[in-house]
């Protein structure tokens, strides 16, 4: 499974932190869209339900008092002593006999009656007597107020006690007047009783249901508000039809829950409730779940829109910043693939203070490092080789020469020349010396006696001895050196320094630490200061082929020459080898070497 997926993972730096920067903001993003939209939801839920619930508050307040008011008018009558005294005269059988008083009484209590709905909303009062008496503020062809003895809910009555009211209905209007207009009806009752609590009438108080379902309709713009009984049915309600029927959704008003949403014909409806204590019914507002939320789909959907379109354009801007920020990177990669192809001519030349400007200026450097000690090691081999050719063709069979040189030192001998035998014989020891020895490195004892051929050699040949005086310290005579580099030295001083004239040459050595320091010191005419440092300059660049004797104005014995020799020290010790010249005019001349061991390296 990792394996697939590493397929998929880009490999350019460039691509991963553009897919990394893409990750890093897509899943915030979706994750923020995700929980925008279920805070919102909530939070618009909540505000739906606040403000449902402030309506059918005020729904709640006005069907309250139209309630109220129906059950003022039987408070009234129930506890008017006036009334109580005439209905209890009556229902015993004790009212007056004159027929006159009788319709006074009866009369003044009917006008009573009426101006009990004088105000508000129209209600049939009823007052209905155990003998079977009654008092109504409408008239006997209307309704007959005993039929109310029939009703089903009648005999509930007779368990009222004290201020008990019944709550009745809905049920078919039963009065004339109002039953094409008004079709349903709704009922409060109380009891009228005496002091031993026996029942001796009745209170009605009857209204159309029409009156509450007009302050649904005035209150509940939008909504469907209606009115259940305790058993579920339907009281009253904006559709007519639906009256007297049990409410569908009676599980949901049972819930604790402040409110509840239902589906009702494929529709969300959000649904609360509140009680009506005084008549132990139900208030249920059901109202449009689209548009109780205020369309929060097309808020969304905005929203999404707008997160989408920013989104796209921070990554663009992040693809553009990126790729300008890789550039560079992206450069100094083809640049290091150039050099991998052997390019070393190639630059990057990128530029800035950052991490990736100094990472392509500090490559650029090393490039130039590269290109430099490849032309020094170049330039090196190519003087080690012509150095080397130059010995290949001083050696022109050394055996050859050797023989020669000792037949003519035995004839030389046969005739009595024993100087000029002893020159030979030196010769001939100074050149086995020199092209016989396959080693680039000597002993130093070695390279002494050499010297000492050499200058034997060389005072055969001048008017006055040079004397060569050594003092080697005895752990230096094994101290391996290049073969024959203090022969320029001795011959510059014999020539130079001397000029056919005797002299002294020393020669010390001595260890230092893992250094020998090594002088060969002449007390001849010495140098000027200007021809000192010219020497010193000339040492230092390495210039070739140039000598001592150049400076002089004189031809040499040695073509090597001091700077020659110098230069091969230092191929050989590298830059711990140092030299040092001393000279002043008529004081003689001392070329001082510190020399690095370097154990039985070859050259």
């Amino acid at each position: 499974m990792l394996e697939r997926l590493k397929r998929y993972v880009p490999s350019s730096i460039r691509h991963k932190l553009i897919l990394a920067s893409v990750m890093c903001i897509i899943v915030p993003a979706i994750v923020s869209l995700i929980l925008y939209n279920s805070l919102t939801k909530e939070a618009l839920r909540q505000q739906a339900v606040s403000n449902a619930n402030d309506a059918l508050q005020l729904v709640r307040g006005s069907v309250t008092n139209l309630l109220l008011s129906k059950l003022n008018i039987a408070n009234y009558i129930q506890v008017n002593s006036t009334l109580n005294s005439y209905f209890k005269q009556v229902a015993s059988g004790n009212e007056d006999e004159d027929p006159y008083r009788r319709f006074v009484e009866s009369h003044r209590v009917l006008e009573l009656l009426d101006s009990l709905t004088v105000v508000g909303e129209h209600s049939y009062v009823t007052v209905l007597l155990t003998n079977g008496a009654y008092y109504m503020n409408y008239s006997v062809s209307d309704y007959n107020p005993l039929d109310y003895r029939r009703q089903s809910w009648f005999r509930q009555v007779e368990q009222l006690r004290g201020l008990e009211s019944l709550w009745t209905g809905p049920e078919p209007t039963v009065f004339r007047s109002d039953r094409i207009d008004h079709p349903n009806q709704l009922s409060v009752v109380r009891t009228l009783r005496l002091l031993d609590s026996e029942v001796y009438g009745y209170v009605i108080v009857t209204f159309t249901e029409d009156q509450i379902s007009r302050i649904f309709n005035s209150l509940s713009e939008g909504s469907d508000v209606l009115m259940i009984d305790g058993q579920g049915n339907i009281v009253s309600s904006t559709h007519p039809d639906s009256i007297g029927t049990p409410f569908a959704y009676l599980s949901e008003t049972g819930t604790a829950e402040p409110y509840s949403i239902v589906t009702m014909d494929g529709e969300k409806y959000l649904m609360v409730q509140q009680d009506i204590p005084s008549a132990g019914w139900r208030l249920v507002m059901m109202q449009p779940y689209k548009s109780a939320i205020v369309n929060i789909n097309a808020i969304f959907s905005r929203v999404f829109l707008f997160q989408m379109g920013s989104f796209l354009v921070f990554l663009l801007l992040l693809i553009a910043l990126v790729r300008t920020f890789t550039k560079p990177l992206v450069r100094l990669g083809k640049v290091v693939t150039s050099v991998q192809r052997g390019n070393l001519e190639v630059r990057s030349n990128i530029e800035g203070n950052d991490e990736i400007g100094r990472l392509g200026h500090l490559f650029d450097d090393m490039l130039d490092r590269f290109k430099l000690m490849i032309a020094e090691i170049s330039d090196n081999q190519t003087r080690k080789r012509k150095a080397e050719l130059r010995m290949l063709q001083a050696q022109i069979h050394p055996h050859f020469l050797f023989n020669v040189l000792n037949s003519i030192r035995m004839k030389v001998m046969k005739r009595g020349d024993p100087d000029s035998a002893k020159m030979i014989g030196s010769l001939s020891m100074l050149l086995r010396m020199t092209i016989s020895r396959e080693e680039d490195e000597i002993y130093l004892h070695e390279e002494i006696d050499l010297i000492s051929h050499y200058v034997a050699l060389m005072n055969l040949r001048q008017k006055e001895d040079v004397r060569l005086e050594l003092d080697i310290a005895a752990e230096a005579f094994l101290f391996k050196v290049p073969r024959f580099f203090l022969q320029p030295i001795v011959e510059n001083a014999l020539i130079h320094g001397f000029n056919q004239h005797a002299g002294t040459i020393a020669i010390t050595a001595v260890m230092e630490g893992r250094h020998i320091i090594l002088k060969v010191k002449d007390n001849g005419i010495g140098m000027e200061a200007a021809t000192r440092e010219s020497i010193i300059r000339k040492i230092r660049q390495g210039a070739a082929n140039a000598s001592i004797q150049d400076e002089a104005g004189s031809g040499s014995f040695s073509r090597i020459g001091l700077q020659n020799v110098m230069e091969r020290m230092r191929m050989v010790f590298g830059e711990a080898f140092q030299c040092h010249v001393y000279s002043e005019p008529g004081q003689g001349t001392v070329i001082e070497m510190h020399i690095p061991e370097r154990g039985n390296a070859d050259v």
